[in-house]
């Protein structure tokens, strides 16, 4: 390599090195590795493996084979769950070299146990959203098309079981795991909403729940609907204050159409309301009422007058 490449590789490594002192926000150095991305999106398809026998992979089950097949794959994501587990906890509490291994890694096992436990509950949660998809979409053949098929079953799939890491104190892989169901679906589901029974994400594309959502049963929701906040209440030095209520709440039997956008986490939409496409919501909607816009005025012209 030339002389004067490598004085430039010199000063430009001792320019990025200097760097990270002067932004230390944006680096990890000395400190405990963060959870692998790749291993947590491997982790959410063997849970699928788990929650929806037969459906994924190439091994076909059998009355005779289901059980060793249920009990390797507990064995295998219980691991990968509590070491990904432990690297979370590990670097919530910003351990360098862990002080205190051995009380992550027993905390990350407890957790991982308490978690895989849900897992029949989870089953019956997402039968009836898969059930609801079906129902509610004339164009579904069949509920295994919309197990292997839908991208909204699958982010309310990862909501799910990240809404449940959540509610077990596992920092950070929950959102990585709804970031990955956002990029793969175009679906923007937080993983702390609150969402009931037998909802339906139709289409999928563009969905935004923000995370003080509540959402109730049997609610069905179309393509590029918001439940986002209105306005953020700022602190005394300007920051956003977190973890007040700033998501709207949609009661039970509620359908939203598409490009619907509904803010404030003072707003409530009544159980058996229908809010119509491309309407903007800022105030609460009384029960059974059908809320939208005047009809726009259509202007046709012939291209040859």
């Amino acid at each position: 390599m030339p002389e004067d490449v490598n004085t430039d590789l010199d000063w430009l490594t001792e320019e990025m090195v200097s760097s990270y002192d002067v932004e230390p926000r944006t680096r990890r150095i000395g400190e405990t590795f963060l959870p692998d991305r790749s291993t947590i999106v491997e982790i959410l398809e063997q849970l699928r493996h788990l929650l929806f026998p037969g459906f994924f992979g190439h091994k076909r089950l059998t009355k005779q084979n289901v059980r060793y097949h249920v009990g390797s794959r507990l064995v295998r994501v219980a691991q990968d769950l509590s070491e990904q587990i432990t690297h979370c906890i590990c670097s919530d509490r910003e351990c360098e070299e862990c002080d205190s291994p051995e009380v992550c890694r027993g905390r990350a096992d407890e957790i991982a146990r308490d978690f895989l436990s849900r897992l029949p509950t989870m089953r019956s949660a997402l039968a009836l959203d898969a059930q609801a998809a079906y129902d509610g979409d004339p164009a579904a053949r069949s509920i295994d098309e919309v197990i292997y098929c839908y991208p909204g079953f699958y982010a309310v799939t990862v909501y799910r079981i990240a809404h449940e890491l959540l509610d077990l104190g596992v920092p950070l892989m929950p959102r990585i795991m709804s970031e990955h169901a956002h990029s793969a679906t175009g679906t923007d589901i937080h993983p702390g909403a609150s969402i009931g029974r037998s909802v339906f994400v139709d289409h999928a594309t563009g969905v935004i729940i923000g995370e003080t959502t509540e959402i109730g049963n049997n609610v069905k929701i179309y393509q590029g609907v918001t439940l986002g906040a209105l306005s953020f209440p700022k602190d005394g030095r300007g920051r956003a204050i977190k973890g007040l209520k700033r998501h709207p709440t949609i009661e039970d039997n509620v359908t939203i159409y598409a490009n619907a956008t509904i803010l404030g986490g003072e707003t409530v939409i009544g159980r058996g309301a229908t809010i119509n496409g491309n309407i903007f919501v800022t105030q609460s909607v009384s029960a059974e009422t059908t809320v939208g816009a005047e009809r726009p005025e259509l202007k046709v012209k012939s291209k040859t007058s």
